[in-house]
C-alpha cells in the first residue's frame, strides 16, 4: 500500500516544495526513513507514530518507509510532519489519496496530535502558489500570514484528527479568506517620534533627509546628547511608505525568523533594526538557516549607534552586503542568499570621553583617541555616503517654544525625490541613487565645466578614492532631485562634498 502528499521545507529564505512518500508492506514492523534527512526531520517518526496513536487511530504492526525527495536535496526542520503522518494514514487506508494533489500539508506535530506553529510559513505558501497547488493545510496558529497570499485556498488546523476527519469529508474546516491590500492599507497609519521633536541641529537634520531621498548610508560624529540617537529614530518616519510588494518580501523574512508581530500576517512599514555594539558576527549577516540583521534591516534602516564599539570583524562584515545589496551564505550542505538592501545610519562620539576636539572638556590623549577612532577602517568609511557633525545642543534651542520642520513636511520633499529616481531607473533593477553602479554615474551624474574643474580640485585636496569619489557624486545627484533639478549644479556638489570631509577632519587628523 502506497501514499504521497506534498509539503515543504525551509532553506534558507526560501521554500522548497517536497513530495512524501509512504509504502506499507508486510514484514518486521518498523518505521525507516530515507531522503537526505537532518537530526530534526528523522525525529519527526517517534512524533508522528505518537501523535497518530494519541489522535485515536490503530494502526496494524507493519513495515513502513517514508522517502522524501528529491532525494539530493538535504531537508531539515519539522514543517513536514503533518506530511509524514497523512501519508502514512493514506497508505493504511485511512484517508482516500484520490484528493491529496493539489495540497500542500506543513505543520509539525505534537504528542498528543496538536499542530504546532513554525516558522516561514508565508514563503511556504507562496511557494505552493508559484508550482499551482490549490489549496495549503497550515497550523491554525499560523492563519494570519499564510492567509496573506492571494490565489491559494489556506486551511488552518489545530489538530491531526481534525485534518484527518477534514480530509475523509466527516468535517469542515472553514477556509480563511484574506485581503492582502486591506490590511495593508490599515497598517500603514505613520505613528511614532516626529523630527519637529528636535529643535536646531540644522544640518544634521539636512543630512538625514539627503540620506532619506537616496537611501544613502549615513555616519554621525559628535558628542554625547546632541541628538544622533534621536535623528536616526525618526528616519523612518520620512522615508517613503513600501509598497505591497515590498510589505510581503519584508513580512515573508519575518516569518522565516520567527518575528512576525503577534496576530499580524502583514509588516507595513519599513523596518528599523537598532543594533546593540555587543552583537555577534553571525547575529549580524545570519546563518544557513536565519537571517541576520543586514536582512532584517532589507529596505529600512540598519541603526548602528556607538559605531566605534563595535567588532572590528562585525563592522567588516559589512562591506561586501553594503556594495551589492545581498549576502551570501556558503556551508558544506547548501548556498542560500539574504537580501540586504538597507540603509545603514551610524552614530559615534568623535572620542572616548566624547569632546574631541573641545580640548576644554576632551581628557583623553592623543594615543587613546587615534586608538578610538582607528576601530572604524578606511574601507567601511569609504563605503559612508554622508558624514555630518552634529554640535553641543544650545539652551535656546532646548527651551524654544517653535516647532520645528515636521517629518510630513519632510517627507513630502523625500517622497518627490524617490518617484524622480523610480522613473529614471525604471528599466533597471535597482531604483535609487545610491545604488547606481559606477557604469551609469557617466549618464546621471553628469558635471559642467566648472563643476567638474571644482570637483578635479576637491579630489586632490581631500585625497578621495575612486569610491568615494562616485559616491560624492551620487549624493549631489540626490540633493539636485531634492530641489528637483535635472542637472547636477556646482551648488549641490558643493554641498555633497561638505559631507564628505568630515570624517578626515576626525579620523585622518589622528592617523
Amino acid at each position: 500500500m502506497f501514499g504521497a502528499v506534498s509539503s515543504a521545507f525551509l532553506c534558507g529564505i526560501k521554500s522548497v516544495i517536497v513530495r512524501v512518500e509512504a509504502d506499507v508492506s508486510y514484514g518486521l514492523p518498523g518505521f525507516d526513513m530515507v531522503g537526505d534527512l537532518s537530526s530534526q526531520v528523522r525525529e519527526s517518526k517517534e512524533r508522528v507514530r505518537t501523535a497518530i496513536k494519541n489522535s485515536g487511530i490503530s494502526l496494524p504492526a507493519k513495515k513502513t518507509v517514508i522517502n522524501i525527495c528529491p532525494a539530493d536535496i538535504h531537508k531539515q526542520g519539522s514543517s513536514m510532519d503533518i506530511a509524514i503522518a497523512v501519508a502514512v494514514l493514506t497508505a493504511h487506508d485511512e484517508i482516500p489519496g484520490d484528493a491529496l494533489g493539489d495540497t500542500v500539508f506543513v505543520g509539525e506535530l505534537g504528542l498528543e496530535g496538536r499542530i504546532n506553529g513554525i516558522n516561514g510559513v508565508m514563503a511556504m505558501v507562496s511557494a505552493a502558489k508559484a508550482q499551482g497547488y490549490k489549496r495549503c493545510i497550515i497550523p491554525k496558529d499560523n492563519i494570519s500570514e499564510g492567509s496573506v497570499i492571494d490565489g491559494i485556498t489556506v486551511y488552518g488546523a489545530e489538530t491531526l484528527g481534525q485534518v484527518v476527519a477534514f480530509l475523509k469529508g466527516e468535517d469542515l474546516i472553514e477556509p480563511t479568506k484574506c485581503c492582502a491590500q486591506e490590511i495593508f492599507e490599515e497598517e500603514t497609519g505613520r505613528t511614532g517620534e516626529d523630527f519637529s521633536d528636535i529643535n536646531g541641529q540644522t544640518v544634521l537634520k539636512r543630512a538625514c533627509e539627503i540620506a532619506a531621498a537616496g537611501m544613502h548610508n549615513l555616519l554621525m560624529i559628535g558628542p554625547p546628547g546632541s541628538g544622533k540617537t534621536m535623528a536616526a529614530r525618526r528616519i523612518p518616519g520620512i522615508l517613503p511608505s513600501i509598497t505591497l510588494k515590498e510589505a510581503i518580501e519584508i513580512s515573508s523574512l519575518y516569518s522565516v525568523n520567527g518575528m512576525l508581530p503577534g496576530g499580524k500576517g502583514l509588516m507595513a512599514k519599513r523596518p528599523f533594526r537598532e543594533v546593540h555594539h555587543t552583537v555577534t558576527k553571525i547575529a549580524m549577516i545570519g546563518g544557513a538557516g536565519r537571517a541576520g540583521e543586514v536582512s532584517l534591516a532589507d529596505k529600512g534602516v540598519l541603526f548602528l549607534d556607538e559605531f566605534p564599539e563595535f567588532a572590528r570583524e562585525v563592522l567588516e562584515t559589512l562591506r561586501q552586503p553594503m556594495e551589492s545589496g545581498k549576502i551570501s551564505i556558503s556551508r558544506a550542505s547548501n548556498h542560500v542568499d539574504y537580501p540586504a538592501r538597507f540603509m545603514l545610519v551610524a552614530a559615534m562620539n568623535p572620542c572616548k570621553c566624547g569632546y574631541y576636539p573641545d580640548l576644554n572638556k576632551c581628557n583623553c590623549t592623543s594615543s587613546e583617541i587615534k586608538r578610538y577612532l582607528s576601530k572604524v577602517s578606511g574601507p567601511m568609511l569609504d563605503r559612508i555616503d554622508i558624514c555630518t557633525e552634529t554640535s553641543r545642543v544650545e539652551y535656546s534651542d532646548i527651551v524654544s517654544t517653535g516647532k520645528s520642520e515636521s517629518s510630513e513636511a519632510i517627507r513630502s520633499r523625500v517622497e518627490a525625490a524617490h518617484e524622480i529616481q523610480r522613473k529614471r531607473f525604471a528599466k533597471y533593477d535597482y531604483s535609487f541613487n545610491s545604488a547606481m553602479p559606477s557604469s551609469h554615474i557617466r549618464k546621471y551624474c553628469v558635471l559642467d565645466d566648472r563643476s567638474s574643474d571644482y570637483m578635479k580640485k576637491a579630489f586632490d585636496h581631500l585625497e578621495l578614492s575612486a569610491r568615494t569619489y562616485n559616491k560624492t557624486l551620487k549624493v549631489a545627484r540626490t540633493i539636485a532631485d531634492l530641489e528637483a533639478a535635472e542637472n547636477i549644479s556646482l551648488d549641490h556638489l558643493r554641498e555633497a562634498l561638505l559631507f564628505r570631509g568630515l570624517d578626515k577632519k576626525y579620523i585622518e587628523r589622528q592617523a
